[in-house]
């Protein structure tokens, strides 16, 4: 079926098409459950406004907004790899009853392969692109969807999956986190029109407090000549980019390093005295406890994907500080 296709590209493009057949079946399991409790529902009379988010930080950043005028349902849940996780028939069923799904739209892998197929369960809902307005990066994973001559190959991976060449983690800056809750507040007011003063007040507030993390962190990792951060999985490119960091990165493409990868890595963070490595708590650590054994140092988890943005946001900052020192 998908003969003359890289490696890469095949399982990738397999992913797509188990995925659209995995969907047929969640739909199928997630009408059997509507026709159950569907009547139950309405005869609640909730008149909270369905909410639905890929990622928890998003989830944050309506609930923030919208208050208790909104139900968000996180399609990937606490300790979910977005690389990887597949939706529910009960996640599925609160898509059907949602007014607005906000995607990142910056190309993590979950929205790649689910985002269409979630919004053809519900073909009315307001889709917000979070990521609209904002500047992407170039991803360091580019090499996954080049062509032989280094270049895309865009019929091959047209729409969607060029979106991939971009680093998806827009969220993990308080700048990005700004335009994200503006998309959002867009989204809100346009399907709920009646909520625009409480929606326009409590966004003021949380771009307020995200101005203010910014100056914060910018205050913590200030006055460091070394500028050198290793971590194992690039999602901090943008954190970087604002604060003038130089990330290491021990996964590329998707993929542990080899033998010689680990070796020039440890001789990277010998050169630079580095003694901490920053992983995630949602991906294997495996390469980076091998790392921190040669250099005498430790392996720190930082999740990007933490519900409570602020106070995780600061943690991430104390904990570079420390790299940094």
């Amino acid at each position: 079926m998908f003969i003359g296709l890289k490696p890469s590209q095949a399982i990738y493009m397999k992913r797509i098409w188990f995925a659209g057949i995995y969907l047929l079946v969640l739909v199928f399991l997630a009408g059997m459950f509507a026709g159950c409790d569907g009547k139950a529902a309405e005869d609640t009379g909730e008149q909270k406004m369905g909410v639905v988010v890929s990622i928890l930080p998003q989830a944050e950043f309506a609930e923030r907004i919208g208050g208790d005028r909104l139900m968000v349902t996180v399609m990937v849940p606490p300790g979910g790899n977005p690389h990887t996780y597949e939706p529910t028939p009960g996640q599925l069923e609160e898509v059907s009853r949602a007014k607005i799904y906000a995607k990142v739209g910056s190309g993590i892998e979950f929205e790649l392969v689910w985002a269409d197929k979630i919004i053809s369960v519900n073909k009315e809902i307001l889709v917000v692109d979070c990521s609209s307005g904002i500047d992407l990066i170039e991803s360091a994973d580019n090499s996954e969807h080049e062509g032989e001559n280094g270049e895309l190959n865009e019929e091959e991976f047209a729409g969607e999956a060029a979106s991939h060449n971009y680093d998806p983690h827009i969220w993990l800056s308080p700048a990005n986190a700004k335009i994200m809750t503006e998309n959002i507040y867009s989204g809100l007011i346009e399907a709920d029109p009646d909520g625009r003063d409480f929606y326009y007040e409590n966004k003021v507030v949380f771009q307020n407090e995200l101005d203010e993390l910014d100056n914060e962190i910018r205050k913590i990792l200030s006055g460091r000549e070394n500028r050198k951060i290793l971590v194992y999985h690039p999602a901090w490119t943008y954190f970087a980019r604002d604060y003038h960091l130089e990330l290491v990165i021990i996964e590329k493409e998707g993929k542990e390093p080899t033998a010689e990868g680990i070796k020039n890595l440890i001789s990277q963070a010998k050169l630079y005295n580095i003694k901490l490595i920053f992983a995630s708590p949602e991906l294997s650590v495996k390469s980076a406890e091998t790392i921190a054994r040669e250099i005498g140092g430790s392996v720190v988890l930082i999740s990007p994907l933490e519900k409570d943005y602020l106070t995780n946001m600061r943690k991430v900052a104390e904990a570079f500080k420390q790299a940094l020192e």
